[in-house]
């Protein structure tokens, strides 16, 4: 891969973006970029730790007249979400990404670009660097494995900082300020089943449905775009109930903060019912291309013959399966009441996996409100009990309360309207932003959290907008230079 987006700018950042693209980076395996990182970091003689969870933290001194300013820690997540289209053959682990200019977007080949974080990350990279900016002390945090657990965030320990702002570059709108972010849940549910012989008479078919746009389960889940699964359980939840539909196996969605995007079943039908029952698919797929139309434009169910298998799931558990996807709740749960625009509580069903002998369902659990957080978790809980499933929900982490006096935020809205003539929005957000956690064990911290423009992170269709980099970028070489006083 050669330099492709060596002309645009800031150079610094686009650089180090494209380096970070050709190190393979997905959750829980950030080796490479981790080794990579802490290897340029001591190149350039800044003193760089890893700590016991595998968080990179690098400290850069003030440049001279700033040492009386607080310290300001910039932090990004070194992990990105590992999404390819179906017709992409890409190895996460072993290939590089492969970006390209598209007009004023930098797009990715097939795959999720890794703009998300990686943009946050290059920031604070070419800030490290930089000999020509003014700032006080830096420390840059670069936490692992923020996409599928906050593992990073959730290990980091008090006492390893100086600094008292926390410059979070994990916000995805040029323009926007955040102050507060949603806190989470992860729902882990078990089916067990036994293995039936096949019934007699009966013909086999896989069942898929795919081409819908997915997304983050947090930033575009107010879109109201389709879930793989819901849209899978429909189809098969009629045959079940008027074909006698029997399941032999089920996949949909492989992330948890991911809108599923595809889902498929392998099931068995009676000859004598197959007919009504591809007409049933037939319909249903003109069903919801009118339900989810203007928002799913390539939605697509196919149904292929596939060998007779010797054995299916027991019809106690497909039942109750089929039942409890249907009644789980799944996207937005509840509106703000304070903040006009945002999304309170939502769940997300993430993913369906049937393999040796069980059946495992992840759901998300968002919410800035913990007790409506809590009250979809027993929802959630209540709906396995009946169906005769074991839930646990693990992964609990806090939400980010907004603080309208932080200094950091003043002095971030006086430098973002002087530089633009306009003042920025100032917001919060329905995901799980670190600065929950990672507030809660540097109390002391004033923290907000700002970006450039990405859109339709955790999808292959993500793009970052390449004026938006620019702005972002000079709006925080101009916030460290007005860093507050200590």
């Amino acid at each position: 891969m050669g330099n492709i987006l060596g002309s645009l700018q800031p150079a610094a950042l686009w650089n180090h973006f494209e380096e970070i693209c050709k190190i393979p980076h997905p959750s829980k395996h950030e080796e490479k970029i981790r080794e990579y990182i802490v290897g340029w970091a001591k190149g350039i003689g800044l003193e760089t730790i890893v700590d016991g969870v595998g968080n990179v933290i690098i400290r850069k001194p003030a440049t001279k007249g700033m040492e009386n300013r607080k310290g300001i820690i910039l932090q990004g997540h070194i992990d990105m979400v590992p999404q390819k289209n179906n017709d992409t053959k890409h190895d996460f682990e072993k290939d590089p990404i492969i970006p390209w200019i598209d007009g004023e977007w930098v797009k990715a080949k097939g795959t999720t670009l890794g703009a998300d974080n990686g943009m946050g990350v290059s920031a604070a990279m070419a800030v490290l660097e930089a000999k020509d900016l003014v700032h006080g002390q830096i420390e840059a945090l670069f936490t692992v494995d923020e996409e599928t657990g906050m593992t990073g965030a959730f290990g980091l320990k008090a006492g390893l900082f100086k600094g008292e702002i926390l410059m979070n570059l994990d916000t995805e709108e040029e323009g926007d300020l955040c102050v507060g972010c949603a806190g989470g849940t992860n729902a882990n549910i078990k089916f067990k089943y036994a293995d039936e012989a096949v019934p007699a008479g009966s013909e086999a078919f896989k069942v898929s449905v795919g081409g819908l746009k997915g997304g983050h389960s947090g930033v575009d889940i107010s879109l109201e775009r389709a879930n793989a699964n819901k849209i899978l359980n429909r189809i098969l939840w009629f045959a079940h109930k008027h074909f006698g539909l029997r399941l032999v196996s089920v996949e949909g969605g492989s992330l948890r903060n991911a809108i599923p995007r595809e889902s498929m079943a392998v099931i068995t039908i009676p000859k004598d019912k197959v007919t009504a029952f591809k007409k049933s698919v037939e319909e249903f797929q003109g069903i919801f291309i009118n339900e989810y139309k203007g928002v799913e434009t390539d939605l697509k169910i196919t149904v292929e013959t596939v060998a007779v298998p010797a054995r299916v799931i027991d019809l106690n558990t497909t039942c109750n399966f089929l039942n409890a996807i249907y009644a789980t709740p799944n996207g937005v749960i509840r509106d703000s009441q304070d903040m006009k625009g945002l999304v309170e509580t939502s769940t997300n069903l993430a993913i369906i996996k049937s393999e040796n002998h069980e059946i495992i369902i992840q759901c998300l659990l968002r919410s800035s409100v913990d007790s409506a957080k809590d009250d979809l978790e027993r929802m959630i809980e209540s709906v396995y009990n009946i169906a005769g499933a074991e839930s646990v929900f693990d992964g609990k982490y806090p939400g980010w309360k907004p603080n309208m006096s932080s200094p950091i935020l003043k002095e971030m809205l006086a430098a973002y309207e002087k530089q633009f003539g306009k003042k920025p929005n100032i917001s919060a957000i329905h995901a799980g932003l670190e600065c929950g956690l990672l507030g809660g064990v540097y109390k002391n911290w004033d923290m907000i959290s700002f970006g450039p423009t990405i859109c339709f992170p955790h999808s292959p269709d993500e793009k970052v907008n390449v004026p938006s980099v620019k702005k972002f970028w000079d709006f925080l070489v101009e916030t460290l230079k007005n860093a507050p006083v200590k």
